[in-house]
């Protein structure tokens, strides 16, 4: 049974948000002014009841906290992962078309989006900045640092968490975003070069003056969720996991439980191969789309792994669901701290995504379905070599 989270989350300012944290404590002031780019977001009454304009629409009516303590932080039980908007995934609609997706799934519940520096160099931070004007007291904008960068191109084989980078992306986030503070500020991936308490603790700075409210990491094992979270509490650890990749569930779930971190899965279905809309004669673009160079993405791979997909649609179909919908419903009835953040370009996906938060399974039905997704191996490795060597075992 999903544990039923406290739905109650005022709002602060900057200079609240300071003092809160400099006298250990938190501060939920209720908003006065309809507008706060620093502070908690307000919550929505989301019920669906006649007075919010939901009945009957697809919306996200729950919420859950990701992290414990004075790291937690209430969002909706469903976010919106915004990379695809512009980057990665082959062709994608213009910035009106993406500007209203996003604000269609503020208008539906959704509280938390996901963006980074690095999706297309700061092109989808400042598209998302446009969408959340107007809107920045109801959601949290949450982004990402690590990347290292110079005069606009990556660099992919080295990563830079130096503060002084560290402090640098966050204020070209907090400028592109257009936001006084961003929700969640998360490490993209592991700097060998820096010791990852010398990033909690640049972080915990930046929390303590206004710029961030919570501290996240990406793609790292438990050792060192440990002892980042000993320096600066963790509020969300963010991987990849779904169906088709669930290494998290051996340590990083498990310490996660441990310490009250929530999680965050990205690519939930998978790069889109879950939701059954891609087969191997899926052609993606050379020029916006990694999946050309994923192992798994390969045509002999994608043939041999629809299997799976073949197995969430038996599963739904009886229940009248899509494959897509189960897959993000699985997720979501692991654990009441998971909170996936699906990506999408298309009004109907969304739909069909927000849907899945209200579904839930008993016992024997996640049993049944892990047990049968389980003698289907999955081909193929979900990273090249090189992006494989930067997330941690």
């Amino acid at each position: 049974m999903e544990k039923e989270w406290n739905n109650e989350h005022g709002m602060n300012r900057r200079g609240f948000l300071r003092q809160a944290v400099l006298a250990g404590s938190t501060f939920c002031v209720a908003s006065t002014t309809g507008k706060a780019g620093g502070s908690e977001p307000a919550v929505m009454n989301i019920s669906g009841g006649p007075d919010t304009g939901l009945a009957g629409m697809a919306a996200v009516h729950n919420r859950r906290t990701l992290g414990s303590g004075t790291a937690a932080m209430n969002v909706s039980a469903m976010g919106f992962g915004c990379m695809g908007l512009n980057h990665h995934r082959s062709q994608h609609p213009g910035k009106e078309q993406s500007i209203a997706l996003i604000r269609e799934a503020i208008e539906r519940g959704v509280t938390l989006f996901d963006t980074a520096e690095s999706y297309g160099y700061h092109k989808n931070e400042k598209l998302v900045g446009e969408a959340l004007k107007g809107y920045a007291d109801r959601v949290f904008a949450s982004s990402k640092f690590g990347h290292k960068f110079v005069n606009g191109v990556q660099i992919k084989t080295e990563e830079d968490s130096t503060p002084a980078n560290i402090r640098r992306v966050c204020e070209n986030s907090l400028r592109n975003l257009g936001v006084e503070t961003l929700g969640i500020f998360y490490q993209h991936r592991i700097d060998p070069n820096t010791p990852v308490e010398v990033v909690a603790d640049t972080v915990k700075e930046l929390i303590r003056e206004g710029k961030v409210l919570h501290f996240g990491l990406c793609e790292v094992n438990a050792g060192t969720i440990r002892r980042a979270h000993a320096v600066c509490p963790v509020t969300a650890i963010q991987s990849e996991y779904h169906f088709m990749h669930r290494d998290v569930e051996e340590n990083v779930l498990p310490v996660c439980e441990e310490l009250g971190i929530g999680f965050v899965p990205y690519s939930p279905l998978n790069r889109g191969l879950l939701g059954g809309m891609i087969n191997e004669y899926t052609r993606f673009e050379a020029a916006n789309d990694n999946r050309q160079t994923l192992p798994r993405f390969q045509p002999d791979a994608i043939r041999a792994n629809m299997r799976i997909v073949e197995v969430l649609n038996a599963f739904g179909r009886t229940r009248g669901i899509t494959p897509a919908q189960v897959a993000l419903a699985w997720l979501m009835n692991k654990k009441p701290f998971v909170v996936p953040i699906p990506g999408t370009t298309k009004l109907s996906h969304l739909e069909e995504n927000l849907r899945a938060a209200e579904f839930r399974f008993t016992d024997s039905e996640m049993k049944e379905l892990e047990e049968a997704v389980a003698a289907i191996p999955v081909i193929g490795s979900r990273y090249d070599a090189l992006q494989e060597s930067k997330v941690q075992k």
